[in-house]
């Protein structure tokens, strides 16, 4: 089993795309780096700047997660994006064709 987290933001305005892309670019490399990831990958799928990855354990996405470049973005995220995430385990994690979907219907407000 591994654990799975999706998330998914759309800006507020434009004018937050600076702000939003320095903090992305800076969380997705700690990701890539953070201890049980297994992978940490982007897309924009409708105007909705997705993210899916992939971890040895909840417990990995969630000490990565509270720390870093990441802990900064989730300070900024409510005055630049809204948006929804959704985390579960499984044995085979989702392909993108599958993530938007799962992001809509199963996702929770953040």
């Amino acid at each position: 089993m591994v654990y799975v987290s999706i998330t998914g933001l759309q800006l507020k305005g434009i004018r937050h795309a600076p702000r939003f892309w320095w903090h992305a670019i800076r969380s997705m490399n700690q990701a890539q780096a953070a201890a049980g990831n297994i992978s940490a990958q982007t897309r924009t799928i409708n105007g909705v700047h997705h993210t899916l990855s992939v971890w040895q354990s909840r417990q990995d996405m969630r000490n990565y997660l509270a720390a870093g470049a990441h802990a900064g973005a989730m300070r900024a995220y409510r005055n630049i994006a809204t948006g929804k995430t959704l985390g579960f385990e499984c044995e085979t994690p989702p392909g993108w064709e599958e993530v938007h979907e799962l992001w809509q219907t199963k996702g929770r407000p953040v």
